[in-house]
């Protein structure tokens, strides 16, 4: 029995980035024995193991066959006669295709730390078209090592072109697809990730919604919102004000993230931006009013995280606005917050009166700022 540790951690240890998951592959070893040694089975259509200490994961060597269709359409071979080149074999990428011994010596039967020293995102065998999902994950990828200068082998490209065209792409689930699309907003260059989909062909089969989108301007646009070191929502959230651009598209946006299924936040987000940015933007320009209506529909009382995360993308989109808006709504909000319905209470004030004598002082403090 010999262990590797392989994938990702090696590509990124060699790459001097912090490694934050380890996965193993076993060869010359069988189901039994693993579970002999104390590991704890998981896989469903092949054997993977958990450490029982360390909680990493322990998978046998395999080899695949593809027998239908999709990410899932593979029927897999484990055996203890499978070696560890014919593991490496079935990856992706020659830099995903790396595995390194016990002792630190690198076993890179593809060529991977070669294209890991000058940048490229290959292919390891042919058998790389049989798997949709490869496409999204090549873009993935193609966002995260966008800061490093990866870029496409042409031969991996048009491999990525034939798979769009074969229609494979249409047994990938919403579920998988966002996955991908997420895995890009945790990075700085999320539009690397839509841009190699546009590229492949693959845009306009999983996600048309952006097929027009304007590159020049959306680059301009994130480029000013990296240096907020935005979060996944706010990267989503300017993605689809440059994709909806106006109100009127609102019930289109929501059948786009209803469609992906995202995430409610991320939805959220994106439909927060898409309706107030404008306003927003002129916060100290519009009426007290008009800062109250704001403030009310976002509910911003309750829910101070919506004003959080609305304000780096309208400021994104309006360099212009004050730099301190963050910080002069904040207080605005402290202000607001401290209006107590016991002053009217105790003097009898009650129901919609009530209500009334509260919004009146809203708008007053609104209209001071």
């Amino acid at each position: 029995m010999q262990i590797y540790l392989v994938g990702g951690a090696v590509r990124d240890q060699l790459l001097g980035l912090s490694v934050k998951d380890r996965d193993w592959v076993v060869v010359g070893a069988t189901p039994e024995q693993m579970r002999e040694l104390g590991f704890i089975p998981v896989g469903k259509d092949f054997p993977v193991f958990i450490h029982p200490e360390t909680g990493e994961e322990y998978a046998l060597a395999r080899t695949e066959r593809k027998s239908g269709h999709g990410y899932q359409g593979f029927t897999f071979h484990t055996d203890p006669s499978v070696s560890l080149e014919e593991d490496l074999l079935r990856r992706d990428l020659t830099i995903n295709a790396m595995a390194m011994h016990e002792d630190g010596s690198l076993i890179d039967p593809y060529g991977g730390q070669h294209d890991l020293k000058e940048g490229i995102l290959r292919h390891v065998s042919p058998a790389f078209s049989e798997d949709p999902l490869r496409v999204l994950r090549v873009a993935r990828f193609a966002a995260r090592f966008n800061p490093q200068g990866f870029k496409i082998a042409p031969e991996t490209l048009q491999l990525m072109r034939q798979i769009s065209q074969s229609g494979e792409l249409e047994h990938l689930s919403a579920e998988r697809i966002w996955q991908e699309f997420e895995g890009s907003l945790n990075a700085d260059y999320p539009l690397a990730f839509l841009q190699t989909l546009n590229s492949s062909e693959a845009l306009e089969r999983v996600m048309p919604e952006l097929v027009n989108l304007d590159w020049l301007s959306a680059e301009a646009v994130m480029s000013h919102l990296n240096p907020m070191k935005p979060s996944p929502e706010q990267r989503f959230a300017l993605i689809c004000q440059i994709a909806f651009k106006e109100i009127c598209q609102k019930e289109a946006l929501i059948n786009f993230c209803t469609r992906l299924k995202a995430p409610k936040r991320f939805q959220q987000a994106a439909l927060d931006l898409l309706e107030w940015h404008q306003s927003l933007s002129r916060f100290d320009q519009v009426s007290a009013e008009q800062r109250y209506h704001l403030i009310k529909s976002l509910k911003l009382l309750r829910q101070p995280e919506r004003l959080s995360c609305l304000i780096p993308p309208t400021l994104a989109l309006h360099p212009d606005a004050p730099e301190d808006l963050d910080n002069r709504c904040t207080l605005l909000m402290q202000r607001l917050r401290e209006v107590n319905s016991t002053t009217w209470s105790t003097q009898g004030v009650q129901g919609k009166a009530l209500g009334e004598a509260m919004e009146k002082a809203y708008i007053a403090i609104c209209s001071e700022f």
